[in-house]
């Protein structure tokens, strides 16, 4: 006979599995919305970020060109429309401008914005299930203003200040190496000096075109001579590429309102850096790239050509607005050049 074999109660397991995968569940929500929600944070914060960064930078830019703009104040309706366009869905909230003018410095705190939702607040997902229906996206960007004091110039040049004061904003120059011809009466210098005139080379740092400016030193050595250095000769050749694609060529170079000496001796008594917008040069008799461009073309007005034994830049002063790097920052000059710059 046979003996039938009868099943055990399990009910007494399978509620011990229903317990411990609910307990699981818990566990997986939060991963997921450890996963999910850190995810759209991170996402949030950096257009936030974006947002604040963007809106001070151009409320500084503002205020380096006009601290009287109505666009350099706490109030700034700048700041706004350019935190919004760096949100993907084109809402940031500005919570604060804080504009600190004797220091030449902005601070901007912006906060997520979702619409309809609470201001510099984001709305969770899955962390609703654990109790957490929002968190606080808040970022901070500090910009300063100011004139440079210190940096390495992007090309080895100084400009005579009788060329620069009365002539920022002004038509175009021509720029030469000595006092004759069209800088007559610009002659900083002792008689025979290299420099005497629009400018003059300065001594460029090693592999570099340029060379290092420190105004608190307040002198730079000379180099002289006609021609470009030819460690340059691409700089000049992006330069030419540059305004043949219709983009302008702005660079900032020192001021100098006193030579002594001559020659390699001859050394600059340097006030400030200015911008200049380059139209042309001929640093040699040769007519082409890298040595001349522009000297002589239909673009430039004969009083301002520069062929034959003529030797000079061409171009005109600007008041000019820079994001450059590599510059030590002082309080705004007379001359027209300031530079912004993230600080934090």
């Amino acid at each position: 006979m046979r003996r039938l074999m009868v099943p055990k109660n399990d009910d007494g397991e399978r509620g011990a599995i229903a317990v411990l995968v609910a307990l699981l569940l818990v566990v997986l929500l939060g991963f997921a919305a450890l996963a999910v929600d850190a995810g759209m944070l991170y996402s949030e914060r950096a257009q936030v970020q974006n947002g604040s960064d963007a809106a001070a930078l151009a409320v500084a830019q503002k205020c380096a060109a006009n601290t009287s703009d109505p666009n350099c104040s706490t109030t700034s309706p700048i700041a706004s429309d350019i935190a919004n366009k760096n949100a993907n869905d084109g809402l940031n909230n500005i919570k604060s401008i804080n504009l600190d003018l004797t220091n030449r410095k902005v601070t901007v705190t912006a906060g997520a914005q979702q619409a309809g939702g609470t201001p510099n607040a984001v709305s969770l997902f899955f962390e609703r299930v654990l109790g957490v229906n929002s968190t606080n996206v808040l970022t901070t960007s500090s910009v300063q203003w100011g004139s440079a004091v210190a940096g390495r110039t992007a090309f080895p040049l100084a400009y005579s200040i009788c060329q620069v004061r009365g002539y920022i904003g002004g038509g175009l120059q021509l720029l030469q190496d000595h006092g004759s011809g069209a800088n007559p009466s610009c002659n900083y210098g002792p008689s025979g000096a290299t420099v005497a005139g629009g400018y003059g080379w300065i001594v460029q740092d090693t592999g570099a075109c340029g060379g290092t400016i420190n105004l608190a030193v307040s002198e730079g050595g000379s180099a002289p001579g006609n021609s470009s250095p030819g460690n340059c000769a691409a700089t000049l050749q992006k330069w030419a590429d540059t305004i043949n694609a219709g983009r302008d060529v702005v660079v900032l170079l020192p001021v100098f309102d006193a030579v002594t000496g001559t020659g390699a001796g001859a050394i600059y008594h340097l006030v400030s850096f200015a911008a200049f917008k380059v139209a042309g040069w001929t640093f040699s008799g040769n007519n082409s790239l890298p040595d001349s461009f522009h000297n002589t073309s239909p673009d430039v007005p004969s009083s301002v050509s520069c062929n034959g034994n003529c030797r000079g830049i061409i171009g005109s002063f600007i008041k000019y607005v820079s994001l450059a790097d590599g510059y030590t920052l002082g309080p705004v000059d007379a001359f027209g050049a300031t530079i912004v710059r993230i600080t934090n």
